[in-house]
């Protein structure tokens, strides 16, 4: 089968927009294969022919999100080798240009109704990235790691609360004022230092 063909590539499009309806209604557990082919306007033939079951679908489009997160959130890595926080360039944050693209996964997963695994699932995965990043630096403070991440999960929800109004844009220079006054020494602290 060729993935390239254009009317496999409609297919499945409409089955992942339809998954993501689905699932803002009711659990992965609860969608049939019949309701989505329904909701898609594909038959269930087609479907068998591209996965086994929902959750393979679900899989498939939680991996191509997650793909999709991380050369996001490598971003300012292709611009420096180590980030200084205080220096990182708010253009260089795709963060929430990746969340943008995938909105409608995104309001599903910060949704209150949802099931907290999407949450847990996109919060290991930030972790795992930023784990990484720290590199040869030594043994990750996972502690410290936890923190930031739910910093980041945070800066999403109110995002998310406030309907997604704001510009990715915007919120990356949020996110990069944020880490710039967490990061930057006091002048009192500077003062002391120096002597």
């Amino acid at each position: 089968m060729n993935e390239n063909d254009l009317r496999i590539i409609k297919t499945k499009k409409a089955l992942h927009q339809a998954l993501l309806v689905l699932l803002k209604e009711k659990a992965l557990e609860a969608i049939s294969v019949s309701v989505l082919c329904r909701e898609a306007s594909v038959n269930r033939g087609t479907f068998y022919l591209h996965y086994p079951d929902v959750g393979t679908l679900f899989d498939e489009h939680l991996h191509h999100l997650l793909k999709d997160l991380e050369e996001s959130y490598y971003e300012p890595y292709r611009h420096a080798k180590e980030i200084n926080h205080i220096q990182l360039d708010p253009a260089t944050i795709r963060i929430f240009h990746h969340v943008k693209k995938y909105q409608p996964f995104y309001e599903i997963v910060f949704n209150k109704k949802s099931s907290i695994s999407y949450y847990y699932s996109l919060f290991e995965k930030i972790k795992g990235l930023m784990i990484e990043s720290t590199g040869s630096n030594g043994s990750p403070n996972t502690f410290v790691i936890s923190y930031q991440v739910n910093a980041i999960m945070g800066l999403l929800i109110q995002w998310s609360e406030e309907g997604f109004s704001q510009t990715p844009e915007f919120m990356s220079e949020q996110l990069s004022h944020i880490l710039k006054s967490m990061y930057q020494i006091p002048a009192m602290d500077r003062g002391l230092e120096n002597n």
